[in-house]
């Protein structure tokens, strides 16, 4: 065996040891700005650039990236991969803004698209033209007020009542991941409201798209990816064909409703004829949107495949990026219980003046009659933004504003990471937990979340493209947040000293979880 293994390390470091001397033969043509070579970064070696550095964990990564920006401010900086096409790091929130407003410029071309295509397919994340419309109108079918209102007053008080109670029978017991409680709860809900199915954050598709989400990543970080997966690739081929599987029951368990449907009128087909103003007795149970998202993919789009694409998209972006983004929010929490008081007189005002038979009527949990837990939101997702770093290609020759010139092909880069971390947009103290940044006070003193431009908290990423589902994240953490802080004390059960970080994927899950201890009722 040993003789085996030896003899393939050989010549996969004959394969490599060809690739690169190859590819950085190959001349190369330098991107300028106003006639000028781009600065390079931090730790850039002669021949292969700043390739050993994508090659490390992608924590380590975002550490480099955050380096970059505190060395360069918001200036353009050179990528130098030799497997690469030319690429630039950018951190101007004027360069980025520009980006928004050309999308069809600067897509997610063909570099992007061969990395991520065996987990997505036609999935809206790699869609463009009349597919990317397609499912984005689907997508805002199923994200309409009347859905959000059956989601926030209906269907999400009910997972978070039967989640407060299992967190209260841990009252002095077992460690508690608290990024699993949140993953459940927003797989849950994702899967009766837009599948009209039963899901839960550890089925065996779960797993396998958390496998195969941080072999994607990995592809992004290692040039040399179509050659190591050949000896290494065998779990993640495993995964994607149980990703697509689970696509495939989708699709499957939807065609069979729009039967159903067909033969007999349905609730899912349910139009609320009731105000927004109107009270929450008088709204549809959650089943009179069960399944509509994947019932508008259906409509729109042409073959099971493609739909079964798009449903996995959606169903990623909708659990995987609220529950991590809620999980980095407590562990900040939990590391300033001033902020878990504020949270909670606020939660006790709103309460006082809204007198209910209810114990905890978190159907009043709104962004606005919760302005400082929504800014605590903002402020996790400010430092720990679910979608850390984006990459677009250039479709043709352009200029960013700042006068560098891209030529068509061309790779460009920015770490939301580092950007929200840039004292240049967010003052001396950027690296700092302070929610308070994202609050104002009106003239009566009533105080209100202030909004950012896209460019500065690309967070729900901007123009054509910004995110469907922000209404919705924001809708649910401001509900999770406040119920579980005012219903249970919890207290930190990781090690002093050594904070959390995240594990290798496409967004930011928490590497081995939030562990807490349920220590009281809050």
């Amino acid at each position: 065996m040993g003789l085996v293994v030896d003899y393939g390390g050989h010549i996969l470091g004959a394969v490599v040891l060809a690739l690169l001397v190859g590819l950085v033969a190959r001349p190369r043509q330098a991107i300028r700005r106003n006639g000028e070579p781009l600065r390079t970064p931090p730790d850039t070696l002669p021949l292969v650039g700043n390739g050993i550095k994508f090659l490390q964990s992608r924590w380590d990564l975002l550490g480099w990236f955050d380096k970059c920006q505190r060395q360069f401010g918001y200036e353009t900086v050179a990528l130098t991969v030799p497997t690469l096409p030319p690429g630039v790091l950018i951190h101007s929130p004027q360069n980025l803004e520009y980006v928004f407003k050309n999308e069809g410029l600067f897509t997610k071309g063909e570099f992007v698209k061969r990395r991520s295509w065996d987990l997505f397919g036609n999935g809206i994340i790699n869609a463009d033209g009349d597919m990317w419309k397609l499912q984005r109108k689907a997508g805002l079918a199923f994200l309409n007020n009347a859905n959000l209102r059956v989601l926030t007053d209906v269907a999400l008080p009910q997972y978070l009542s039967e989640t407060l109670r299992d967190l209260k029978t841990s009252i002095g017991g077992d460690i508690v991941d608290l990024q699993h409680v949140f993953h459940e709860i927003t797989t849950k809900l994702m899967g009766q409201m837009a599948y009209n199915m039963e899901m839960h954050a550890d089925d065996a598709f779960s797993q396998a798209f958390d496998y195969a989400s941080g072999a994607t990543a990995e592809r992004f970080q290692n040039p040399l990816w179509p050659v190591t997966e050949l000896l290494t690739g065998r779990k993640f081929r495993r995964s994607v064909a149980t990703v697509k599987s689970f696509g495939q029951r989708i699709v499957a368990s939807a065609m069979h409703d729009r039967a159903a449907q067909q033969q007999t009128p349905s609730p899912s087909s349910f139009t609320p004829t009731t105000s927004d103003e109107e009270e929450a007795e008088d709204l549809p149970k959650p089943t009179h949107i069960s399944g509509s998202l994947i019932q508008s993919l259906l409509a729109a789009l042409s073959t099971p495949s493609t739909v079964a694409d798009a449903a996995l998209t959606y169903l990623s972006a909708g659990r995987d990026t609220t529950g991590q983004a809620l999980t980095w929010t407590f562990y900040l929490l939990l590391q300033h219980p001033g902020a878990i008081s504020k949270i909670r007189a606020e939660v006790a005002s709103l309460l006082a003046s809204h007198p209910s038979d209810s114990p905890l009527n978190t159907t009043l949990f709104t962004p606005l009659a919760l302005p400082y837990t929504t800014a605590v939101f903002h402020e996790a997702l400010r430092l720990y933004p679910p979608i850390p770093f984006e990459i677009r290609q250039c479709q043709a020759d352009a200029v960013l504003p700042d006068g560098t010139a891209l030529p068509r092909g061309s790779v460009l880069v920015w770490c939301i990471w580092a950007m929200q971390r840039s004292a240049l947009t967010w003052g001396g103290d950027a690296g700092l937990f302070r929610p308070e940044r994202f609050l104002r006070e009106d003239k009566n003193g009533r105080r209100f979340v202030l909004g950012k431009s896209a460019s500065e908290f690309p967070v729900f990423y901007g123009g054509a493209r910004t995110c469907l589902g922000r209404r919705m994240a924001e809708a649910v953490a401001v509900q999770v947040i406040p119920a579980v802080v005012w219903g249970v004390e919890l207290e930190a059960a990781w090690e002093v000293g050594v904070g959390r970080r995240s594990q290798t994927s496409l967004t930011l899950p928490m590497e081995g979880g939030l562990p807490v201890r349920v220590v009281g009722r809050g």
